[in-house]
This record gives C-alpha cells, sequence and structure tokens, in this order.
C-alpha cells in the first residue's frame, strides 16, 4: 500500500490510463479493418477493467460481444462491400 492507495486502485487506474490510449488510437484510426482489429483489442482492454472493477459477468459478456462479435461482424460487412465492389466492375 501506497500513502493510503490498494494495490488494485493502481491498477484500476493502469487499466483506466491504457483504455483512454486505446480508445484515441481507435477513434483516429482510419482504415476500417485496422479499426475492426482494434476495437477487438479494445474490447479485450474493457473486459479487463470490468474485472477489475470486480464485474466478471459483464466482463464476458464485453469478451463474447465486444472482443468476438462486433469485429467479426464488422469484417463480414466489409468483405461483403468489397465483393459488391468487385463485381459491379465487372
Amino acid at each position: 500500500m501506497i500513502a493510503g492507495i490498494s494495490a488494485i486502485e493502481i491498477l484500476q487506474a493502469i487499466a483506466l490510463i491504457f483504455l483512454g490510449v486505446a480508445a484515441t488510437v481507435l477513434v483516429l484510426t482510419r482504415q476500417p479493418v485496422s479499426q475492426a482489429i482494434l476495437i477487438s483489442f479494445y474490447g479485450l482492454l474493457l473486459a479487463i477493467v470490468f474485472v477489475l472493477f470486480q464485474a466478471p459477468d459483464v466482463a464476458f459478456s464485453q469478451i463474447v460481444i465486444g472482443a468476438i462479435a462486433l469485429p467479426l461482424m464488422i469484417l463480414l460487412a466489409l468483405a461483403k462491400i468489397k465483393k459488391q465492389e468487385d463485381e459491379s466492375e465487372k
């Protein structure tokens, strides 16, 4: 314990800082595929934050939806758009 601050509070602060940096990088990224990959990473970081704040059920939901399902849907949509663009060029 450092000056009345517990180890879990330090971990929470570090995780929140990483979350803020990841969110900023995600917003500033312009390539859709890179955004999909970064949103998966952001979802994992958010799940870690939920665990650190003692909400494991919310963390599990975040992993399933935010780190797996959402990026997969984005990548599938991008693939479908690319396929339609290729077909329209023919």
